[in-house]
Order: C-alpha cells, then sequence, then structure tokens
C-alpha cells in the first residue's frame, strides 16, 4: 500500500521525482569526485548541479500546459530561449558596458530585453496568448538562462589560485540554487505575462503595461546583482572608523571588524529577501488577474456559406 501511494505520488507530482532522483545523482557525483580525483567527472558536477533546480521548476509549471504548449516548445524555450539570451547578453555587455556606477543598470537592461526579445521568438506561430501563458513561458526562458548562467559561474568557481576546488563549485551551486526561483525565473515570467497580456489580435503591442513591467524587472534585477555594493556603502557609511577611512583614502582594503562582517551579512541577505519579496508579490498579483479571466475564449462562429 505504501508503495502503491508512493508511486501515485510520484505520477502525480513529476517535479518531485525528477528533483529527488537529480538531487541523489548530483550528490553521489560530488561524492565519488571528492574520494577518487577523478576531473573527468566535474563537468557532470557543473550540469546537473546547474540544471537541477530550472528544470524541476520547468516541470512544475508546465503541469497545466496551455493548447500551444507542446514538449518541442517547452524544450526549445529552456534550451535555445536560454543560450540565445546568454550569448547576447554576454556580447552586449562586453561592448557596451564598462565598470560604473550604474553597471549593474545596464547588465538588468540588457539580460531582461534579450530574455524578452528571445520569448517572443519562441511565442511565434501561437495562435493565443494570455497572461498565464506569458508567466509560464516566460519563466521557463528564465530559468533556462539562469541554468546556462550558472554552470557558468559554477566552472569559474572551479578554478582558483590554489588549483581545482571542488567544494566551491558545490558552494556556488547550493547558493545558486536555493536563489534560483526568485531570479532570472521570476523576472522574466512578470515581463512575460506582460507582453502576452497586451497582446492583440495575434500582435505584439508595447503598452504603458509592458513598459512598467519592463523597467520594474530592470530595477529588481539590478537591486538583486548590485547588493552586495549597496550593503558594503552601507556597512562602510554605519561604521568606518577613522582608521579605516584613513586606509581607504591612501588606496588600501582595510581590515574588516568582526561587527561589519556580520551586519554585512545581514544587510546582504534582508536587501536580497525584500527584493525577492517584491518580485513574488507582483507575480502574485498577476497570477490571480490570470486567474480571473478565461484563458482560452472560445473560437468566433464562422458564418454559413450564403449568409
Amino acid at each position: 500500500m505504501t508503495g502503491q501511494y508512493v508511486r501515485s505520488k510520484h505520477r502525480n507530482r513529476p517535479w518531485l521525482h525528477i528533483f529527488g532522483i537529480g538531487l541523489l545523482l548530483w550528490v553521489l557525483t560530488v561524492v565519488v569526485t571528492g574520494l577518487t580525483g577523478n576531473t573527468n567527472l566535474v563537468p557532470t558536477v557543473v550540469l546537473l548541479g546547474s540544471f537541477l533546480v530550472p528544470v524541476t521548476f520547468v516541470v512544475w509549471l508546465t503541469q497545466r500546459p496551455s493548447p500551444d504548449f507542446s514538449a518541442g516548445r517547452v524544450i526549445e524555450a529552456f534550451i535555445v530561449g536560454g543560450v540565445l539570451g546568454v550569448l547576447a547578453a554576454s556580447l552586449l555587455e562586453t561592448y557596451l558596458l564598462s565598470p560604473s556606477v550604474w553597471m549593474y543598470l545596464g547588465v538588468g537592461l540588457i539580460e531582461e530585453l534579450v530574455k524578452a526579445l528571445a520569448l517572443m521568438y519562441i511565442a511565434r506561430g501561437m495562435e493565443r496568448r494570455t497572461l498565464r501563458d506569458g508567466l509560464v513561458l516566460g519563466a521557463t526562458i528564465g530559468f533556462g538562462f539562469a541554468a546556462f548562467e550558472s554552470a557558468g559561474y559554477a566552472f569559474n568557481a572551479l578554478i582558483t589560485i590554489h588549483g581545482l576546488s571542488l567544494w566551491q563549485v558545490v558552494e556556488t551551486e547550493i547558493l545558486r540554487g536555493v536563489l534560483a526561483p526568485v531570479g532570472h525565473g521570476l523576472w522574466t515570467a512578470i515581463l512575460g505575462g506582460a507582453l502576452f497580456a497586451a497582446t492583440r489580435n495575434g500582435r505584439w503591442r508595447i503598452t504603458g503595461g509592458v513598459v512598467l513591467a519592463y523597467f520594474g524587472v530592470v530595477v529588481l534585477h539590478s537591486l538583486w546583482d548590485s547588493m552586495h555594493a549597496i550593503a558594503l556603502l552601507l556597512v562602510m557609511a554605519l561604521t568606518e572608523t577613522p582608521g579605516q577611512h584613513l586606509l581607504l583614502r591612501l588606496g588600501y582594503v582595510p581590515k574588516p571588524t568582526v561587527l561589519q562582517t556580520h551586519l554585512f551579512t545581514l544587510i546582504n541577505w534582508v536587501g536580497l529577501i525584500v527584493v525577492s519579496a517584491l518580485g513574488l508579490a507582483w507575480l502574485g498579483s498577476l497570477r490571480h488577474r490570470a486567474q480571473g479571466v478565461a484563458p482560452y475564449p472560445p473560437a468566433t462562429a464562422q458564418p454559413e456559406p450564403g449568409q
């Protein structure tokens, strides 16, 4: 009886089955890699850890697909949309941005734009574009973007001045996996819902609501990326000592006090929680609006010949 219940639960919740099996495989791969030192397993650690949470959320989101959501379209949104988004963002950020106080704003403007363009490309041929479909398809592209981006971060964490560090890869993947649901997937879902809701007669429209959604998610994205810098500035403004001020003026990086270290961590995490809460509240309002509208209105009756 218990075995039948578990199997039934997995059939009803395939995302749970995928997450459980994927997590087990990732842990086993990390353990075997650590015990054997076999670097051939490192790509498996990177890919499993980077894609586990995004793929799980995409499966969860698409459990109630619309008529236009074929498996092919979902896979295309995740892989093609994610890869195109990462490539376009990398090119634009390399040639258009330079280190400045506005850099994170530029990153948000570019990455949210390329994900929106990828969404419009993936949605080609869809007969109906509802707000709910925009939320789901936008989130899928955002999670694809996040998965490929996380793989890059994990690879960079692997290489240190002391050689290859498996532990830093594990730390990076755990942190990005925990934060993935309130990152790219959330922001692109909001923008995708606004884009789809503004569509009329199969044509995209850049309405005031779309513009507001775009700049809104750009602000959330920019605040998220710059939270480390914001936390550092606040800590220094509140607790900087005369000695630290002098060292900074001379071009040296002062050693933080224990209080400053704890305060930095607190401000950073509180900031991330606030940004996440704002995004989730916005998404919740869009979901509530989507539930109040019939997602697939009946087709208009065609006139009989001769009428």
